[in-house]
């Protein structure tokens, strides 16, 4: 069998080589590509903007596409060209015999409140991200013949055993705005859903879609990785943070960090929002932008409906954050800096 994986050093598809590697099930070739690679046992490949190298010709039985642009400011066309067009760059080298294992996000589903959105651009999804992988989805159906599995995990931490992640994003922009000081509050339902998967449950996913016997081309086949009616809520998920952030830093002689209050987004946006616009520093106020792209992914009204279900998200949030402090140790021993106004 001859696998590709794509985004191959990144978050998920680290994990997913190291997972198939692991498996005695998984013969034949596994070849690695990245935009950029620094392991000349990798493939360089800058996806969508250049032509795919000669080693990458020829039949494939299995495509796993991780690579992708997870950022949330961007614009409609910023988007469209990092994960769209890549997208397509991908399937040009599939045929109908081969299985596309594509990784989504389970966010192109789910309910989504109407202060989420972000105007008509993104017709009805929170920012380019979440619209871009819609389209992927949509670009993979229409135009790939064979085979197709679709994965759809929420946001990502380390590993359940060990906390160990290929790199500190997502989430754990929250980690470092609770330990220091710039996350004054936090915006959004106490009581809403916050999803959260280890990363090593997102690969066995994706590594299960590999080893399985492919679904029928006419009928694709999407797995959504999350806690459910199980998950996280976003007072248990900034409590959980605080307080074993507070348990290293007894550890280490460091000064307890505060858990800070919950502000409702309707409040913040129409007070506080305006206030901090003013008044803040420019730091500060990219900090404040920044932490409220958060505000629908750790407030949902609804949880997702699992396919695959990650058990005691509680503990795999202890755990990530107890990786990230000992991997951190100058961030998570701060002394925290509390927001100050500029004088006007």
């Amino acid at each position: 069998m001859r696998t590709l994986v794509t985004g191959a050093t990144g978050v998920v598809g680290t994990e997913v080589v190291d997972r198939l590697r692991a498996d005695p099930g998984c013969p034949g070739s596994l070849t690695r590509v990245a935009r950029r690679a620094s392991d000349a046992a990798v493939t360089t490949w800058n996806i969508g903007s250049e032509p795919p190298p000669p080693d990458l010709s020829g039949h494939w039985d299995v495509i796993v596409h991780t690579a992708a642009s997870t950022r949330w400011t961007m614009s409609r066309a910023e988007a469209e060209a990092a994960n769209v067009d890549p997208l397509r760059a991908v399937l040009a080298l599939a045929d109908r015999d081969t299985h596309v294992v594509q990784v989504s996000t389970a966010y192109v589903g789910g309910v989504r409140a109407q202060e989420d959105l972000r105007g008509p651009e993104f017709e009805g999804y929170r920012n380019g991200y979440e619209w871009s992988k819609a389209a992927c989805e949509s670009v993979a159906r229409e135009e790939h013949g064979g085979p197709l599995t679709i994965v759809r995990p929420p946001l990502i931490v380390g590993r359940r055993d060990d906390g160990r992640i290929a790199r500190f994003s997502g989430p754990y922009t929250i980690i470092h705005a609770l330990v220091s000081g710039l996350a004054a509050v936090v915006v959004g339902d106490p009581d809403g859903y916050a999803e959260i998967s280890p990363v090593d449950d997102v690969a066995e996913a994706v590594a299960s879609a590999v080893l399985a016997s492919p679904p029928a081309p006419a009928a694709p086949r999407v797995e959504v990785i999350a806690g459910g009616v199980g998950s996280l809520r976003l007072s248990s998920m900034i409590e959980i943070a605080c307080r074993t952030l507070n348990e290293f830093r007894a550890q280490h002689g460091a000064a307890p960090v505060e858990q800070p209050p919950f502000v409702p987004t309707n409040t913040w946006n129409r007070f506080f929002l305006p206030l901090a616009d003013q008044y803040l520093s420019p730091f500060q106020h990219r900090a404040v932008q920044l932490l409220a792209m958060f505000q629908s992914y750790t407030s949902m009204s609804s949880p997702f409906e699992p396919t695959r279900t990650v058990h005691d998200p509680g503990a795999v949030l202890e755990t990530a954050v107890r990786h990230w402090a000992a991997r951190k140790p100058r961030l998570a021993l701060a002394r925290p800096n509390p927001w100050t106004l500029l004088a006007v």
